[in-house]
């Protein structure tokens, strides 16, 4: 399977896991890696520069393969981005935001940009700013969605779009029947969030993974509804105790929501974390962590064992080839 994604990025697989916040930790991005698909860490959230370089030290630790950061153009981002072409890496991802400003850098830099849209329209002026993959990120996706089209409608659009650019998928995806179907509509790779969850790399407390394996298509909820800390923005999430509290409210405005000035935990530094934050559970927050940010998306029906990332690796390829191979036996 040695698409054009593949062939740009040096790897083997078309698979890459989504920076699904604090959960794409080092360990889970090598171990994508190191397994032939493209580990990619988030670093939006981290405090410092150094940080930022402990991040990417730590992945050349466990791997030597081709991967990538993660930056969310919502807030200033050079001084991350500096240390991520100083740590020279092969490729940046940036997500709701312009990448023009930022493209030479990068290119100077000798990196690679893969940009996130959620329509044509903001394909197409990636892909005339100077971007080198599109992820088209379709409205199934979990955690924070950029727009409102699902993913079998968007990627053959986008593909048509910015061809010949490569496009990677993502939304929904979750499975080598998934993988196949975006590889049918024309991508070349797909992106899995949600799936990397229940990964023994993924850095989350058990009680998300058992979370996601206990949940179906049905149990997730669009729209603003961890607002606090990233305002105006949607998501996908599960629904949970917060959720169910907001429903069962009548689903009032932001403002008017049931337990807003809530204390739920506290973050591994001490910062309060209130309910309808954006912070997402993770090992080292003490508190309710059942009634944070669940990120997950409609493809969590399909999620039904936790296992080590690089073997789901290997596993979501081997399928993706044998569905392709049979979908290509039908038309002889």
């Amino acid at each position: 399977m040695k698409t054009a994604f593949c062939q740009l990025l040096g790897i083997d697989l078309p698979i890459a896991n989504a920076p699904i916040g604090t959960a794409a930790s080092p360990e889970l991005a090598a171990a994508v890696s190191n397994a032939g698909g493209l580990g990619l860490i988030a670093v939006s959230f981290l405090k410092s520069p150094d940080d930022v370089r402990r991040a990417i030290r730590r992945v050349r630790e466990l791997t030597n393969r081709p991967f990538g950061v993660n930056l969310l153009l919502e807030w200033p981002q050079e001084e991350r981005l500096k240390v991520c072409l100083e740590e020279r890496v092969p490729l940046v991802s940036l997500f709701w935001g312009d990448p023009a400003p930022h493209v030479d850098a990068i290119h100077h830099a000798g990196a690679r940009l893969m940009q996130s849209v959620g329509s044509v329209k903001e394909a197409a002026a990636a892909a005339r700013s100077g971007a080198d993959i599109i992820l088209a990120q379709g409205w199934e996706a979990g955690g924070h969605v950029r727009g409102e089209i699902s993913t079998l409608s968007l990627i053959p659009r986008v593909v048509d779009e910015v061809a010949p650019l490569p496009v990677a998928a993502a939304g929904g995806i979750a499975d080598g029947r998934g993988i196949a179907a975006a590889l049918a509509l024309g991508a070349s790779a797909a992106v899995l969030g949600t799936r990397f969850i229940a990964t023994l790399e993924a850095r989350v407390p058990q009680m998300y993974r058992d979370l996601v394996l206990q949940a179906d298509t049905s149990d997730t909820i669009f729209g603003e509804t961890f607002d606090r800390g990233w305002p105006a923005s949607n998501m996908r999430t599960l629904i949970n105790s917060t959720m169910r509290r907001w429903m069962d409210a009548g689903r009032p405005p932001i403002g008017r929501r049931p337990g807003e000035g809530d204390v739920l935990g506290r973050t591994e530094d001490g910062a309060e974390i209130f309910r309808y934050q954006v912070t997402q559970p993770c090992p080292g927050i003490e508190g309710d962590q059942e009634a944070l940010a669940l990120y997950a998306g409609q493809g969590v029906g399909l999620v039904r064992d936790i296992v080590p990332a690089g073997e789901l690796v290997q596993r979501l390829g081997g399928d993706t080839r044998q569905i392709l191979r049979r979908v290509g036996a039908l038309g002889t």
